[in-house]
């Protein structure tokens, strides 16, 4: 909570989708898990509850631990439109920079307006003046907008989870000035790294035109922006905790015994086509074709938790990975020894830091990400007397911090595959070198620290909203 003219200010967050009480816990996802130290007793968090009904019917509301949860269900055009087309089916692709993947109509953008706008309708009633509201990702671009439109005056801010791209990119998408001038009602503007907001920055100025006062600020049709750089981390302290003691669960000794003294590289992400899996899993087998002293010495798992099913893109993935994975353990696989182990079902957060732990690498490699929570979480699992080595995407969001990581193209499975060999023929001295470097990153960009900072501006920023003006208007 923030202090504003001695009263406590309530935080209410406002999401796609709002975990519920139920859903927390070893498979609580990554928002609710970086949110955990900002959610205090008396905030409110808004959106849809991943349900689809008809009807416009008033948010339904949950408590647990002083937190109160509102959603609200969209119908199944809603969902289609909202979700699954625009959101998914044109933002994500936009901003992941894969505009062959783009599509467009013009129905699904309205029904993404039309959306946002019920959003809008359905929140406002619950909002106390003194309310600091925080947004999070692309689902939600125009909500500032839509609730400005309501006579909404609170502090509203918005965070943007994915990448952001340049111009030349941002006009490729129909109606994009749009989205950027509904942007310009939200108060400040987060990215995880200086070139996402740099990104953004370009877009607003040559786009719309909007003048620029100050470090990251500007001003579009008298209204101040401010944007901020906020890289998001993890609860470091809690995860090493979760991974040292996972480490002797049921589910890593099997892990254990099922390796037969091998040692294990590793991957986990959603499975989506930003994840570069199949250069991932192409650089595997070039590892054991290039490198055979690799071959029965290492295998290589895979969690790539299915999601939006519904997707032509992600189903012809789906086949593209299987037909790997196929190809590779049928030209390898020895009657004792499977080397690439691929599974779609979810695991727990508790049993993955315990994989994590056991791995000697972790193998990162988006083709873009926004940060990627994961080679922070495996930093956070490693046993300092015996740490593992991350590979990590120079496009992820986390290369601008963890430098020490090996960072590759991960366009080149070539290079994934070289990068595989190196960390798997590292020194322990190297790799305690690199791990002691990353660690220090990792324990300093907290999820505590995320939400700190970004309350910390969204609470200051009328307060520096006249210095702001006066600066611009001389």
């Amino acid at each position: 909570m923030a202090r504003q003219g001695g009263r406590v200010s309530r935080l209410v967050v406002v999401s796609n989708r709002v975990p519920l009480p139920s859903e927390r816990g070893p498979r609580a996802g990554g928002l609710a898990v970086a949110l955990a130290d900002a959610l205090r007793p008396g905030s409110l968090w808004f959106g849809w509850s991943g349900k689809r009904a008809a009807g416009d019917a008033a948010p339904r509301m949950q408590r647990a631990d002083g937190i109160t949860f509102a959603t609200i269900d969209l119908s199944e055009s809603e969902y289609r439109s909202f979700y699954v087309n625009f959101s998914n089916g044109a933002l994500w692709p936009l901003l992941h920079f894969r505009l062959g993947l783009l599509q467009f109509r013009r129905e699904d953008f309205d029904g993404y307006r039309a959306v946002n706008r019920r959003f809008a309708r359905a929140l406002a009633p619950l909002l106390s003046p003194d309310d600091l509201i925080w947004v999070h990702d692309y689902h939600l671009f125009p909500l500032a907008a839509d609730l400005r439109a309501l006579g909404v005056r609170n502090r509203i801010g918005f965070f943007l989870h994915t990448p952001f791209v340049p111009p030349a990119i941002m006009q490729a998408l129909p109606r994009a000035a749009e989205l950027l001038r509904a942007m310009c009602s939200y108060d400040v503007v987060g990215f995880h790294t200086q070139g996402y907001r740099q990104a953004f920055l370009d877009c607003v100025h040559e786009m719309l035109g909007a003048a620029r006062i100050g470090h990251g600020n500007f001003l579009l049709r008298d209204r101040h922006v401010q944007t901020i750089v906020d890289p998001i981390g993890i609860d470091a302290d809690g995860f090493a905790e979760t991974a040292a003691h996972a480490h002797g669960s049921a589910e890593t000794v099997r892990l254990h015994e099922s390796l037969g003294g091998r040692s294990l590289a590793i991957g986990v992400d959603r499975l989506d086509y930003s994840k570069g899996l199949v250069n991932r899993f192409e650089a595997f087998g070039r590892l054991l074709a290039k490198y055979p002293e690799h071959r029965r010495h290492v295998s290589f798992l895979q969690i790539a938790a299915r999601s939006r099913e519904e997707s032509g893109s992600y189903q012809r993935l789906r086949r593209e990975l299987d037909r790997i994975v196929g190809d590779t353990n049928g030209r390898y696989s020895e009657f004792d020894w499977v080397q690439l182990r691929y599974m779609t079902t979810t695991v727990r957060r508790d049993v993955i830091a315990g994989f994590y732990r056991a791995a000697r690498l972790a193998v990162v490699t988006p083709l873009r990400d926004g940060m990627n929570l994961v080679a922070k979480e495996y930093v956070a699992a490693q046993d300092p007397q015996d740490p593992g080595v991350l590979i990590l995407s120079r496009f992820a969001g986390a290369a601008d911090e963890l430098t020490e990581a090996i960072i590759v193209n991960p366009f080149d499975a070539d290079e994934i595959a070289e990068a595989m060999h190196v960390g798997l023929s590292m020194s322990l001295a190297e790799r305690q070198r690199r791990y002691h470097a990353l660690r220090e990153r990792v324990w300093d960009t907290t999820a505590r620290k995320y939400c700190t900072r970004f309350l910390a501006y969204l609470d200051h920023h009328e307060r520096t909203l006249p210095h702001l003006q006066l600066q611009a208007a001389s």
